[in-house]
């Protein structure tokens, strides 16, 4: 059975209000966080503990995972931002 590490996607962003103009270059890598919950997966951006706590699966962005291969099609084929990228091999 092979397993894989599985790597949320993330974004790239900067400061929402900048004061000065060299701001607009700075950029941070923000991981997005992947959530299932009644069966279905979906991204959650800035997640809080209370709602964590009632998801059947939850992957936290910014983080490696190790999943089965079954889980990494589910991943792939719930259209939550997933490809064959975010995933290596173990």
């Amino acid at each position: 059975m092979t397993t894989y590490i599985f790597r949320p996607p993330t974004v790239e962003e900067g400061p929402t209000s900048t004061n000065h103009r060299l701001f607009q270059f700075f950029k941070l890598r923000q991981g997005i966080s992947i959530g299932k919950k009644d069966g279905s997966y979906f991204q959650n951006r800035y997640p809080a503990q209370d709602d964590i706590d009632t998801y059947s699966e939850f992957y936290h962005g910014g983080h490696e995972h190790s999943v089965s291969e079954a889980t990494k099609t589910a991943l792939i084929a719930a259209n939550v931002g997933v490809t064959e990228s975010n995933f290596t091999a173990e």
